[in-house]
């Protein structure tokens, strides 16, 4: 069977399939989309048509995937050794939600992935269709898209055109946070995988541009990664002062009110930390639009944890073996005594 009629198929099996069916349906049909315009990255190379920057992307990258597998210990498989080029900005759009009055997300179950925070589609139309059908049972909602994502190793995920804008550091950086997905992931627990692979991402550039001869590129990464931290904390802030109003008990109208206040001090309390910056506009389009709880869901997601694991890591002198065993051995906790090892405040466990 062709692969185009191979979609066809889908599509029409997904109109006779209820929502979830049918979400799941997009999922495997835009996935086998990517897989289909993959190539190795060494054919890549030495195709004479490649151009001189996406052939200068491809070797930087190429090198850091080899250096992922040497030097951090993540695994040494297909992954990130091909290139699929697509004709659009990101290759997922993913829908974030709460209710109303909660700082909680909203959740969805799947086979493998289990319970995550977020709900991805390959088309943005039909992410954007979902928002709106969540706002309209009066949740909030919003959509971000992303440029890439992990298949947590059961496809060889490519390097995707939707990554080539980014500079060298953000590449390798992601390449290292994908491929840790790969090698300690607990389905149903999204705080704790994301701020697992952003502590590997976080050590393993470091290594990575110290032991490749890129010192010189650490500190404009130090700068950027502090400014995240900034802003990542200004976010947890508003989300902090939002769960307290929600837990008032305040009249729904007041409620709704005060809500609006605090988005309205979230943008103010930005204007006053990029006059800290000296005008530095890097988070501008995040502000430039309607906020709601949904906006904060990606700050907590991934790193409201990320403080425990890197406690953790300097626990174990840097060791990558050492910290991956004891991650391992946190992982195979329930939920609850994950988030006391690694997820609250204090000193890393007791080993």
């Amino acid at each position: 069977m062709s692969f185009p009629r191979l979609l066809r198929l889908v599509a029409l099996a997904c109109l006779a399939l209820p929502l979830t069916g049918c979400y799941l349906l997009q999922a495997a049909s835009g996935q086998m989309q990517v897989l289909a315009k993959r190539e190795p990255i060494a054919k890549v190379l030495r195709d004479p048509a490649t151009s001189p920057k996406l052939r200068d992307k491809l070797e930087y990258l190429s090198a850091a995937r080899d250096f992922a597998s040497r030097e951090l210990g993540l695994p040494d498989n297909a992954s990130y050794r091909s290139y699929a080029a697509l004709n659009r900005p990101y290759v997922v759009w993913n829908v974030f939600a709460t209710a109303e009055f909660s700082v909680q997300p909203r959740r969805w179950c799947f086979p493998i992935a289990g319970c995550v925070v977020y709900r991805g589609y390959f088309n943005q139309r039909s992410a954007e269709r979902y928002a709106r059908h969540l706002r309209m049972r009066g949740d909030d909602s919003t959509v971000g898209g992303v440029a890439a994502y992990s298949t947590l190793g059961h496809f060889a995920d490519p390097v995707l055109s939707t990554m080539l804008g980014w500079s060298d550091t953000q590449l390798a950086a992601t390449v290292f946070h994908e491929l840790a997905h790969q090698l300690i992931y607990v389905p149903g627990d999204s705080e704790f995988n994301e701020a697992f692979a952003t502590a590997v991402e976080e050590t393993g550039l470091e290594r990575w541009l110290n032991l490749n001869g890129r010192a010189h590129d650490l500190p404009a990464w130090r700068l950027r990664r502090e400014r995240n931290d900034q802003f990542i904390q200004l976010l947890l802030a508003a989300r902090e002062r939002l769960r307290l109003l929600y837990a008032s008990g305040l009249p729904v109208a007041e409620m709704r009110h005060r809500k609006q206040q605090e988005f309205g001090r979230l943008k103010y309390d930005y204007q006053q930390l990029k006059a800290s910056w000296n005008g530095y506009a890097g988070y501008d389009a995040w502000f430039d639009r309607a906020l709601n709880n949904a906006n904060l869901v990606s700050a907590a997601t991934y790193h409201g944890c990320l403080p425990g694991f890197e406690r953790l890591l300097a626990s174990v002198d840097g060791s990558l073996p050492r910290f991956y065993a004891e991650v391992r051995k946190i992982a195979a906790l329930d939920k609850a005594a994950r988030s006391r090892a690694v997820c609250e405040e204090g000193d890393s466990p007791v080993r």
